[in-house]
């Protein structure tokens, strides 16, 4: 089996670097081509196309590392990436003669056979060369100009990669990410979303939500009943704190899907991030009416209730939450909502059972704590006090109890007789 070619020129080329270098050199560009077709990062069905393009660039990174390393000074020289590369052309048209002179064969022996067995084999009509292609895993670099295909891995696993010219200047990306672009024939709706809904991760990727939602904007208008488009798009704009873009595009996915309970919550969340406690309010509600026994949706109407300073619909939502199973910290709501009422006996009760659903939480402790100090049950405010200082300290749970022992009732001593 033929050992693969050394070519320097084409390791170069793989890693976007130039000589002279070192193994500084190597190794950055290394890290850079890693960051940028890292698999994890890779489009949908393209994982394998960046992982063997990984590995191509690992190989040539080492390769080139080696030999900067055996170097006079540990620096490669432009004249010696030159003789290498004469080199690698000179090996490589021996192999394309030994080729050729394989095909010949084969052609000979192809026409005997079709002169003797024409239906034994089928051959293409014609063959179409593509000049333009995009980059599925990178489409926001736009539509390039493929400069050559490149094949490494001789002997052993063959990678296949392309140097192309884009909008941003000259990539090696791998031969499989490309997309070859005939621009006579336009391009599938959902190839356009799929385009644009990648080149949006990437933004989101690097803190850029508003050019993620510019990018979302394109998918939406190329699928506008796209649930996922619709979502994603909300999305960005909510992080890019466009908060009246965000309530219409989630308007948008709520009318694609209507009967989605996370389409409903979403929607609520914008608008209390807007201070739209009515809009929040209507859609928690929606909420409630597809998952009745979901206490988060429960707590989410009393917690907006709290907010409108309407307490019997908080009081009414905590309580339902409550039946459900809800969790300590919606307890302590419920409390709050009791204690605005003035209702000192479900503030209490609300707090026990806040502790006794997480006995280890000490917020819920000095809630009852507090509590207990309103009525005149004084023991066991104490108890609950020092309970909650056993987690840890609390400076108004302490105060609390020396207002406990400040305000305890003195005993007169009996004079002596």
């Amino acid at each position: 089996m033929a050992g693969e070619i050394l070519d320097l020129e084409q390791s170069l080329l793989l890693l976007e670097l130039e000589a002279p270098f070192g193994k500084r050199e190597v190794q950055l560009a290394r890290r850079k081509m890693a960051k940028r077709w890292h698999p994890d990062i890779a489009p949908k069905g393209k994982q394998m196309e960046h992982e063997h393009h990984l590995q191509a660039i690992n190989r040539a990174a080492d390769q080139l590392e080696s030999l900067a390393e055996q170097s006079r000074g540990g620096s490669v020289s432009r004249n010696a990436v030159r003789a290498s590369a004469a080199a690698a052309r000179k090996a490589r048209e021996e192999a394309g003669r030994k080729a050729y002179e394989a095909e010949q064969r084969a052609r000979e022996q192809a026409k005997e056979q079709a002169q003797h067995d024409p239906f034994a084999s089928r051959v293409p009509d014609r063959s179409v060369v593509h000049r333009y292609a995009r980059c599925l895993s990178y489409p926001e670099w736009g539509v390039g100009s493929v400069n050559g295909i490149y094949f490494t891995g001789e002997g052993g696993p063959n990678d296949q990669w392309a140097r192309a010219t884009f909008a941003i200047g000259i990539r090696t990306v791998p031969a499989g990410s490309l997309q070859y672009v005939e621009f006579g024939v336009p391009d599938e709706a959902a190839d356009r979303v799929e385009r644009f809904m990648t080149a949006a991760a990437h933004a989101l990727a690097e803190g850029e939500p508003e050019l993620a939602a510019q990018r979302l904007i394109y998918a939406r208008n190329a699928q506008p009943d796209d649930p996922v488009v619709l979502r994603q798009l909300a999305a960005a704009f909510l992080q890019a704190g466009n908060y009246v873009a965000a309530a219409r595009a989630a308007r948008d996915w709520v009318k694609v899907e209507p009967e989605n309970p996370g389409a409903h919550r979403f929607t609520a969340r914008i608008y209390e991030a807007m201070g739209s406690w009515g809009p929040a309010l209507d859609s928690a509600k929606l909420v409630t009416g597809l998952l009745p026994k979901d206490p988060d949706a429960w707590a989410r109407v009393g917690r907006i209730s709290l907010r409108r300073n309407d307490l019997n619909l908080a009081v009414e939502s905590f309580e339902q939450a409550r039946l459900e199973g809800a969790g300590a910290d919606v307890l302590l709501d419920l409390a709050l909502a009791r204690q605005l009422q003035g209702d000192v006996g479900g503030e209490v009760s609300a707090c026990e059972d806040a502790t006794k659903v997480d006995p280890e939480w000490q917020t819920a402790w000095s809630r009852y704590a507090h509590a207990l100090a309103r009525t005149e049950r004084r023991t066991d405010c104490r108890t609950a006090a020092e309970k909650a200082l056993s987690f840890g300290p609390d400076p108004e749970v302490s105060a609390l109890l020396r207002w406990l022992e400040e305000s305890e009732p003195k005993a007169l001593k009996s004079a002596a007789g």
